[in-house]
């Protein structure tokens, strides 16, 4: 959750997303822009995991989002976290069996709670509003939780989440429902299967910060 703001429009109030009274979540969606993103996520890092795992919160999205991997894909192929935060989802992943893990984030504090998990392959610094500097075709499963919301990493990141993913591979990631259609997710899924880029396997809602009531689709793409 911790990404680059995207220029988006006609989206909903973030303010009317359920932030539980959280000063670090109100900050988050309205960032505004990846200096005040960086700035932002470096400072929540050491507190990010209680706060958002706590009671009032209820942060699940990693751990369905893990599980969603395992069902749908599997974890012995080699697997891009991308938008990592502090490690949530690799740690999940890796209780699951997954060993070839890699993780991107903008935030060098984030990524350095996610080096102390230990269950990464190579973290490295990258902003998910451009293209990585990754190769195509360079992973098996391409997991993206947290960054698709207000605020942050926009719709275009799918296309490059497609071509990150090898044939047949598979991307699994949350988008908070309240920006689903407005925010012009829905709009791009539907825009790369019609280019037989992917196929849509789900995009049902899961919960995301059960605590808050606060859902995501969790979208499910096989690529071509």
């Amino acid at each position: 959750m911790s990404e680059t703001p995207a220029d988006t429009a006609a989206v909903p109030d973030p303010l009317d997303t359920n932030t539980a009274g959280s000063v670090w979540l109100q900050r988050a969606y309205t960032l505004s822009g990846p200096d005040d993103a960086r700035a932002l996520y470096d400072e929540w890092a050491e507190s990010y995991d209680d706060e958002l795992t706590g009671e009032a919160q209820g942060y699940v999205g990693p751990e369905v989002a893990a599980r969603t991997v395992v069902a749908e894909a599997g974890v012995e192929g080699e697997i891009l976290d991308a938008g990592c935060g502090t490690g949530l989802v690799g740690v999940a992943l890796a209780a699951a069996g997954a060993r070839q893990i890699d993780g991107v984030d903008l935030s060098p504090g984030m990524l350095t709670r996610a080096k102390a998990t230990g269950v990464y392959r190579r973290l490295a610094p990258a902003d998910l509003s451009r293209a990585l500097p990754s190769p195509a075709d360079a992973y098996d499963v391409v997991v993206c939780v947290g960054t698709l919301t207000h605020g942050h990493v926009g719709p275009a990141a799918f296309g490059e989440f497609v071509r990150l993913t090898r044939p047949g591979g598979t991307i699994v990631a949350t988008v908070l429902d309240d920006i689903w259609d407005s925010g012009g997710y829905r709009a791009e899924v539907d825009r790369l299967a019609q280019m037989a880029m992917v196929e849509i396997v789900s995009t049902e809602v899961v919960d995301y910060r059960r605590a808050a009531d606060v859902g995501a689709r969790m979208v499910v793409l096989r690529v071509a």
